[in-house]
């Protein structure tokens, strides 16, 4: 039996139409199903309240960092402006230092409103990043 000796082979052809249709169907069918960006969401936070101590606790040295409902940032009564808060970062640095030098532990409360802005907390808390602050704790505020 001879297979090859008496056949002529056709020259083999690829119908590109197909496989462009298919190609430009899958790419509408993911641009279509592929999303560009993502919704912002509310979070769903509540700050800490307030609440009373029955009696008086032995706590180390801290500082407390309150921003109001109006989000004003104040430590130990003075008063921070700005978003990146500079003039709270230099002091913070210092009292880290301070802290070192006094080989006691730095810790920083953050006591924030409930009607505050949780972008200012955030401001407050990358201030005590930045000056190098890793014990910080909230307490609640006024209502």
């Amino acid at each position: 039996m001879k297979v090859g000796s008496g056949s002529h082979v056709k020259n083999a052809e690829i119908d590109l139409v197909p496989m462009i249709d298919t190609v430009m169907f899958m790419l509408i069918f993911f641009m279509l199903t592929t999303r560009l960006g993502q919704k912002e969401v509310d979070l769903g936070i509540t700050l800490p309240g307030a609440m009373s101590q029955s009696g008086p606790v032995d706590m180390p040295d801290e500082q407390v960092i309150e921003v109001d409902s109006k989000g004003i940032v104040s430590l130990n009564g003075r008063m921070f402006e700005g978003r990146d808060l500079p003039d709270l970062v230099k002091t913070l640095v210092r009292y880290r230092l301070a802290s070192e030098g006094a080989k006691s532990k730095c810790l920083i409360t953050i006591m924030a409103d409930n009607g505050v802005d949780y972008e200012r907390v955030v401001d407050v808390m990358n201030a005590c990043s930045g000056a190098g602050i890793k014990d910080v704790t909230f307490g609640g505020g006024s209502s």
